[in-house]
C-alpha cells in the first residue's frame, strides 16, 4: 500500500511537480488527491496522447519532468506522441508516466482488462521505456531512481501500479451541481419509445452496465445492444460505421467524457448525414466510474458544435418534465440528430458487468 501523499511529496522532493492526465479507477486516489488539495499545476486531459502532449509542453517551457498518469488501456492513445515525438531516437524529452494496471498477472478483471494487462509490460518495452511496478512505500525508492536516470538521460520512464495499491488519508467532499434526472430513469424511457428494430451501441462504464441491467430487470425488450466494454471515446465512431450499412435506427448512447476523447468523430458522422443516425450525450461533468473527477463538459454548447459540423438537429433535457416529449420528438426527426441530457453523477447500485461478450456480439449482430 502506498499513501498518496507521500507519494506526491517523493514527486516533489524530486522537481516533479507538473501534473496531467485520464482519470482511472486505479490511480483514482492520486486524481482526486490533485483536486481535492488545490494541485495548482493540474490538468485533466481528454485523451491519453493529449496528456502526454500537454506535458511534452510543459517540459519545453520548464526544463522540468512532468507527472503524465493514464489507464494501461490508454496505453495505445498515447504511443502516436510518445514514439514520436518524445522518443529517446527523436527529441529526447524526459517524462514520467504513472500506469494504472488493470489486468495485472494473478488479479481477477474483466476481459478487456486482462487482454492489455498481459501485453502491457512488453509495451513499455518495446517502447524502449525503462519502468518499475509500485506496490509498497519501500517501492518509492524506485520511483526516485527512475527520475534521476529520466533527468540524466533525457528519457520516458514509467511505474505501474496495481489495483488497490494507492491509498489517500482524506478528501475534501466537492460541492457538486447535480440536476434531476438520473442516468437510469433516462434509459428506461427510452427503452420504452424506441422502434422496435433500433440498434444501441453504448458507451463503457455505468451506461453500458445501466443499460444491461435495465434491460433484465425490467423486461425492457425493444431494440438490441452492443457493449462497448473498453474502448473509451470510440462508441460514436463504432456507431456510425455500423449505421452505414443498416436501414435500422442507430443510437449511440454516449457520455460527455466519452465524446471529449475522441471529438473529431463528431464530423465524421456530420459529414456522412446518415439518417438513421441518434447521438445521446449523458453529461453530468464527471468521469463518474472512477473516482468523479471533472470532465469540464458542464459549460460546453453541443449545440453550436453539433450544428456547426454537419447534424440536422439537436435537443436537450435538463429535466424530468422534458423527457418523454423531447425523446419522441428526437426519435422522429431525420439524423443526424444529438440530444444531450443533463443528469446527475449517480448511478444504480449493485450493477452487474456484460458477460459472454462474443454471445452478445452475436445477437446484437443477429437481424441486421
Amino acid at each position: 500500500m502506498i499513501f498518496v501523499e507521500n507519494f506526491v511529496k517523493i514527486l516533489k522532493k524530486n522537481k516533479v511537480d507538473f501534473f496531467t492526465g485520464v482519470p482511472d479507477s486505479i490511480l483514482k486516489n492520486l486524481s482526486l488527491y490533485l483536486e481535492n488539495f488545490s494541485i495548482k499545476k493540474h490538468i485533466i486531459a481528454a485523451n491519453e496522447g493529449a496528456a502526454v502532449s500537454v506535458g511534452i509542453g510543459y517540459y519545453l517551457s520548464r526544463k522540468k519532468i512532468p507527472c503524465v498518469y493514464f489507464r494501461n488501456s490508454g496505453l495505445g492513445n498515447a504511443i502516436n506522441p510518445l514514439i514520436s515525438i518524445a522518443h529517446k531516437e527523436v527529441y529526447s524529452i524526459p517524462l514520467l508516466l504513472i500506469i494504472g494496471w488493470r489486468g495485472s498477472p494473478n488479479q481477477p478483471d474483466e476481459p478487456q482488462h486482462k487482454a492489455k494487462g498481459k501485453i502491457t509490460k512488453n509495451l513499455l518495452q518495446l517502447l524502449k521505456v525503462k519502468h518499475c511496478v509500485l506496490k509498497s512505500e519501500k517501492d518509492l525508492l524506485k520511483l526516485k531512481n527512475l527520475i534521476k536516470i529520466s533527468y540524466r538521460e533525457k528519457r520516458i520512464v514509467a511505474c505501474l501500479i496495481e489495483k488497490n495499491s494507492l491509498k489517500i488519508k482524506k478528501v475534501k467532499k466537492k460541492n457538486k451541481i447535480d440536476f434531476s434526472l438520473l442516468r437510469s430513469d433516462f434509459i428506461e424511457k427510452l427503452l420504452s419509445l424506441i422502434p422496435k428494430n433500433s440498434k444501441i451501441i453504448s458507451t463503457t462504464g455505468y451506461t453500458s452496465r445501466e443499460l444491461m441491467q435495465i434491460r433484465k430487470n425490467k423486461k425492457k425488450t425493444k431494440g438490441k445492444d452492443f457493449y462497448m466494454v473498453g474502448g473509451m471515446g470510440h462508441s460514436s465512431a463504432v456507431a456510425a460505421g455500423y449505421s452505414l450499412n443498416s436501414k435500422n435506427q442507430v443510437i449511440c448512447l454516449d457520455g460527455d467524457g466519452s465524446v471529449l476523447m475522441h471529438l473529431g468523430t463528431i464530423r465524421t458522422i456530420g459529414y456522412l448525414k446518415n439518417k438513421n443516425f441518434k447521438h445521446i450525450i449523458l453529461n453530468n461533468n464527471s468521469h463518474e466510474s472512477v473516482g468523479g473527477q471533472p470532465t469540464y463538459a458542464k459549460d460546453i454548447d453541443f449545440k453550436k458544435i453539433s450544428i456547426g459540423l454537419g447534424y440536422r438537429n439537436f435537443f436537450k433535457i435538463n429535466g424530468k418534465k422534458e423527457v418523454n416529449k423531447t425523446i419522441s420528438n428526437f426519435l422522429k426527426r431525420s439524423g443526424p440528430s444529438l440530444l444531450e441530457v443533463k443528469i446527475q453523477s449517480k448511478s444504480l447500485k449493485n450493477l452487474i458487468r456484460p458477460k459472454y461478450l462474443e454471445q452478445i456480439k452475436n445477437n446484437f449482430m443477429g437481424s441486421q
